[in-house]
């Protein structure tokens, strides 16, 4: 990454270009998932009222070059970070905690007292980084496949 990292609040405009992020990074970053679960999960990009209704009732966080979103993170009510995805080239750079950095300052402006979140198996060591807890290992299932996940959250300090 050459370009320098712009970080900013996500508008309706940007739904297409998280939903490529999601996809690039569940398909073709690394994983500890098989190749059939990461289809199950994210089969193709996402659209439709669906997706822009659920991002349309949180707070979005973007990392951008000028010539693409690198990663983006969400918070949603009750201090829960619902999406936190970068881009395989991006990941290790620092971006999850520059994005992470401004969903907590948000969370603390709107009076969170915690965060949460239900993290993949790549993504708990980045949220254990940023002092989250392992609450629960869970199992989701979609379609015919189940997926391991983490139920973690922190604290934020008053």
């Amino acid at each position: 990454m050459t370009d320098a990292l712009d970080i900013r609040w996500a508008s309706p405009a940007d739904y297409g270009a998280l939903a490529d992020v999601m996809f690039d990074a569940v398909r073709h970053g690394r994983s500890r998932y098989t190749e059939r679960q990461r289809a199950r999960w994210v089969p193709r990009p996402r659209e439709g009222t669906a997706w822009v209704e659920r991002l349309d009732r949180q707070e979005i966080v973007l990392a951008e070059t000028r010539e693409r979103v690198l990663g983006f993170m969400s918070l949603a009510r009750g201090g829960y970070i619902d999406f936190a995805y970068i881009r395989p080239n991006a990941q290790g750079s620092g971006v999850f905690r520059r994005l992470y950095t401004r969903i907590e300052e948000q969370a603390r402006q709107a009076g969170e007292e915690r965060l949460w979140v239900h993290a993949s198996l790549m993504a708990e060591p980045a949220f254990s980084a940023m002092g989250f807890e392992v609450q629960a290992r869970e199992q989701v299932a979609i379609e015919d496949e189940t997926f391991e996940r983490f139920r973690m959250d922190k604290l934020l300090a008053r």
